[in-house]
Formats: structure tokens, sequence, C-alpha cells
């Protein structure tokens, strides 16, 4: 029988993380089968890894999630890359508090019903294509102002985002922004927030109105999963060395493709198939994640 390689489980907590803590993650492996080894400081007292051995990743990542649910946990093998050399980052609901699209609905009066496409989508319950262009169509007439207005009164960005990329691009890390949305928002995140690229599909405009059509082929969880792996192909990377980061169904084969997978305050299909899930902190859980400490960050 195969022993389990051993583990590095980083226990996480932006307020702080009390020995308890510490003791119920070792007893929660022990109840598992697993044997926990060592207790490491990453950056006290905000987030500590643990060492331990005879586990899977997915049953050390379940008994300690079970264990401590006001904690995030992050469960990675402990050879390999630990900081990452390329972090491929959803945008809508990950990199900033919003979803675009409903946002820009409510300009045109048609938020609840909008939203409501929106999140069937990103619970996987509808074809991705096909509520894109439905509520993409539903806004056709829309001056294209509203764009500008969206962007300065209502996308803010998520907690962490500046701090993240800015590190991670300190550290020589490529970023890029992906998004099933569209690059008249995501040119603009992705200045504000310091990503090296971005892509994200194309809104027609006509007239100085909204034409009710998007340009094919459209940026799907197909282009997010091929455009992770190209990247890294093209820095030369191991696959261990990549990070992707979302919230929805769209984002699966994406997270699924990376070294490390983490779902942020995602749906519940997106946070089962990730890697690890942030359900606690921010976007700076991905920085401890890696094993880089508050006195290493970038400022926001």
């Amino acid at each position: 029988m195969t022993v389990p390689d051993a583990l590095i489980a980083t226990l996480i907590s932006p307020t702080g993380l009390s020995q308890a803590d510490v003791l119920a993650a070792s007893d929660a492996v022990a109840r598992a089968g697993g044997i926990p080894s060592a207790e490491v400081a990453v950056d006290p007292p905000h987030a500590t890894d643990l060492i331990l051995r005879g586990l899977t990743a997915a049953a050390a990542r379940a008994a300690l999630e079970a264990a401590l649910p006001h904690l995030d946990v992050v469960v990675q093998p402990a050879a390999g890359p630990r900081r990452k050399a390329l972090l491929v980052a959803d945008m809508d609901s990950t990199m900033i508090g919003q979803e675009c699209i409903d946002e820009l609905a409510d300009f045109a009066g048609l938020k609840a019903e909008i939203a409501a496409i929106t999140e069937r989508a990103m619970q996987g319950e509808l074809d991705f294509e096909a509520a894109l262009d439905a509520r993409v169509a539903a806004l056709g007439g829309l001056g294209a102002e509203a764009i500008r207005r969206c962007l300065d009164e209502r996308i803010t960005l998520m907690p962490g985002a500046r701090t993240l990329i800015g590190t991670m691009k300190a550290g020589g890390a490529r970023t890029v922004l992906i998004s099933g949305g569209f690059t008249a928002f995501t040119a603009e995140v992705a200045d504000r927030i310091g990503f090296h690229r971005q892509v994200a599909n194309v809104l027609h405009i006509r007239d100085g109105r909204l034409a009710g059509t998007v340009e094919k082929p459209i940026v799907d969880s197909a282009v997010k999963r091929a455009t992770l792996l190209a990247e890294r192909d093209a820095l030369g990377l191991a696959g261990a060395a990549t990070l992707a980061v979302g919230d929805g169904a769209n984002d699966i084969p994406m997270l699924e493709a990376a070294g490390l997978g983490i779902a942020y305050h995602a749906k519940p299909k997106a946070a089962a198939a990730a890697d690890a899930a942030v359900r606690v902190g921010d976007l700076t859980t991905l920085l401890w994640a890696q094993g880089i400490p508050r006195a290493d960050w970038a400022a926001g």
C-alpha cells in the first residue's frame, strides 16, 4: 500500500490563531488516521503550518475544515514550489466584490432578473454561453455610458486584491486576470490592481449603445483553463508552480488544472472541486498559503 506523501496544512485566521486551534487541528488529523509531525510558524499569530503524513490532501482538508470552521485551511504537498510563479484569477466576486453584468443591468432596471440568471450560471445550473447571450441580449439598447458609471459608482476591489498581486509580482510571478465578463470592465480592474494581462469577452457597441451581442467565441470555462495552461507552458513552469483562484462553476476547470486551485467565498461546486476554499479571510489568505509572512507583503 502506498503511503501518502507529506503534506503542509496551513491554518489561517485574519484575527489570530490560538494554541487551542493548533491542538484541535492535530487532533482532527489524528482522528482521521493521519500523523501530525511538526508545527511551523508562518506568520504568528495569523498563520501556522502543520506538517502531517498518512492522509491524502482531500482527507486532511475535510477533517480540518470540519473541525475548524472558523479558520481557513489550505492543504498542499510539502514537496514542490510553495511560492507560485503564475497566478490566474477570476474577476467577478473574486477580485472585485460585484458581478459586473448584474450591476450594469441595474442601470437598465433589470438587475433582479439578470442577477437570478447569473446566480444559476455560477452555480452550474445553466449553460454558461446560453446564459451569457440571454443576459447580454436583455441589455441591448442601454447607453454605453452606463459602463463608465458602473465602474465609477459600483465596482469595488476585493479586500487584499492589490496586496496579493503586488506581492506576487514583487516575487517575480506572472499575474493574469480572466473573466467570463467583459473587457470594458477587466481592462480597468486589471489596471487598478496591477495584473500583467487581462482576458475577457468583448461587448459589441453601436452608435453609443450596447448592441445586445458579444464577440464569439466567448471566454468560458474551457478558455480559462486553456489560458492557464498556455501561460504555464510559455513560462516553462511545472504545474505545481501555478495558482488559480475563482468562485463559480465556470472556474472549475481552471482550478483543477492549477497546481493549487483555491475557491474564494465560492459556490458549493467550485469549493468542492478546488484544492482549498477561502471561507473566512480575504485575498491575502493566498499569500499565507504560499508561506509568505506580512513582513514580505507589498503595500496594498
